[in-house]
């Protein structure tokens, strides 16, 4: 849990914002017995929240910041020593080394893991050869210093975010974790440990501090069973392997080892494209109040504004069709009355019409201009980046990622990605080969899963999505490519009730 440690209860974080979501008993006693191996090993619990990781071993630290959740540890746990403290600041200074390590960090997103915490954090980080970027996740860096706690041959064991498996934050703690630790070994589990959070859960058992490996232990389980000792390791990877070509990524290994050499192979022919090199995906346009700027064709009629200030848009992907967005469609939407009209103001436009700024000065129009967005640009109500691409691709989707060709010339928000063509005759290559099952698996290896079952497609990602040529499709293997689609989406928990 996180807050100021010299305030009182009363400025104590919510359960999402402190990421404190206590560890299943039975978990946590499986992971303590796997660390401690002696009556003497001094375990560190870096978050021990309400203690119910450090009450399976008697010779315990803990640290915690909220006072309450402190009261509880020490009920729980009376024979521990557990300081009310913030983490970094209290490693920054401990003189204290320890054998063994567990628990469930926080899991603080980068919006709000910020300040003098953050700085300390990454500072200690950067200090023992791990540099992690501003947007780095709190539960990270927590294990990073924690292992820098660790005496020679010390283990840790924790429960982590799934997006160990996959998010660009991950890769420096990973890489922190071979170079200084005999064996790492990381259980992905499809089934929630925490049946009330969208967010899944995997575990982490490192072993041999002072050491360092060249490969990385692995496993995919359904359901994680507590015992005190991990799962056999179901697959070695390579640390080379993982770098070069999984680009430090886990999820590719939820597959079949057929699936993997398949993908790895047809990434690797010349007649294989990447969707980046056929064209430019990018984000929509950010308006910076999405009320005041999106106007329903009857208001917009009512306030007389002149057509060549409004402009159609997309306000999210659940709005596109299938493969066409055409006029009719739009049409539509404007007899719908829905708020899908753009106020787009040019910013070199000084002489403007009375109706519009007349609206620019009403109630609404003065609160949207003391916005964050509108407030740190000039003018404030000409939103800016406001493209009419040639297709629109999903952001987050269900089943599968939407290709939708603009045909109505709209322009979209940022809940839409906007894509630009920039080779032609590839872009048919592109369209012939989208609804294959091949390039739904590349979305599912490229992308990564958001939670609810719901696929994510970040611009970076997008580039990277493999395009193969018709003779490639045409020749693949159906079986292998089928079955790591339904096992990437039931990884994401697609379709799951």
């Amino acid at each position: 849990m996180t807050l100021d440690p010299h305030s009182d209860e009363s400025t104590e974080l919510s359960q999402k914002e402190a990421g404190a979501y206590y560890t299943p008993s039975d978990v946590a006693a499986a992971l303590v017995k796997w660390v401690v191996r002696t009556g003497s090993d001094r375990l560190l619990d870096p978050s021990c929240g309400d203690g119910r990781f450090i009450a399976h071993h008697s010779n315990s630290v803990g640290i915690e910041q909220s006072a309450v959740a402190t009261r509880v540890a020490r009920e729980r746990a009376p024979a521990s020593k557990i300081h009310r403290a913030e983490f970094f600041s209290w490693a920054a200074g401990t003189p204290e080394r320890f054998d063994a390590a567990a628990g469930n960090p926080p899991f603080i997103r980068y919006q709000m893991f910020k300040g003098e915490t953050r700085d300390r954090a990454l500072a200690h980080c950067r200090g023992v050869g791990a540099e992690f970027s501003r947007l780095t996740s709190s539960w990270a860096p927590f294990l990073v210093v924690t292992a820098s706690l660790l005496r020679s041959g010390g283990r840790m064991a924790f429960v982590v975010p799934a997006e160990i498996g996959h998010a660009p934050y991950a890769a420096p703690l990973l890489e922190y974790l071979v170079a200084n630790f005999k064996t790492v070994h990381i259980v992905a589990v499809r089934n929630k440990l925490f049946p009330d959070l969208s967010e899944d859960c995997w575990l982490l058992y490192a072993d041999g501090f002072g050491r360092h490996t060249d490969h990385l232990q692995f496993t995919a389980v359904d359901t994680y069973n507590p015992k005190s000792r991990p799962p056999p390791v179901g697959v070695t990877i390579s640390v080379t392997t993982w770098r070069s070509i999984w680009k430090r990524r886990l999820r590719p290994f939820l597959m079949s080892a057929d699936a993997r050499d398949c993908y790895h192979q047809i990434a690797n022919r010349q007649d294989t494209a990447r969707f980046g090199d056929v064209a430019s995906i990018g984000i929509g346009y950010v308006s910076g109040d999405n009320d005041f700027f999106h106007l329903r064709p009857s208001v917009a009629a009512n306030l007389g504004i002149p057509l060549q200030f409004l402009q159609p848009t997309v306000r999210n992907g659940r709005a596109l069709p299938r493969e066409r967005l055409t006029k009719r469609t739009v049409d539509k939407w404007r007899v719908a009355d829905e708020a899908i009209l753009l106020l787009r103001i040019p910013k070199t436009l000084r002489a403007l019409p009375r109706s519009v700024l007349s609206y620019l000065d009403t109630d609404k129009g003065k609160q949207a201009k003391t916005g964050y967005k509108c407030s740190n640009r000039e003018p404030w109500y000409s939103v800016p980046d406001v493209k009419v691409p040639d297709f629109f691709l999903t952001y987050m989707s269900g089943k599968e990622a939407a290709l939708v060709s603009n045909d109505a010339g709209c322009t979209c928000t940022n809940s839409v990605h906007s894509v630009t063509v920039k080779k032609g005759e590839a872009m048919e290559d592109v369209l012939r080969a989208w609804a294959s099952p091949f390039v739904n698996l590349s979305c599912e290896i490229e992308g990564h899963p958001l939670g609810g079952g719901m696929l994510k497609l970040e611009p970076r990602e997008a580039c990277e999505i493999l395009v193969p040529s018709a003779l490639t499709l045409s020749a693949m293997p159906t079986r292998v490519v089928d079955e790591a689609v339904n096992v990437m989406r039931s990884w994401r928990h697609y379709g799951d009730r």
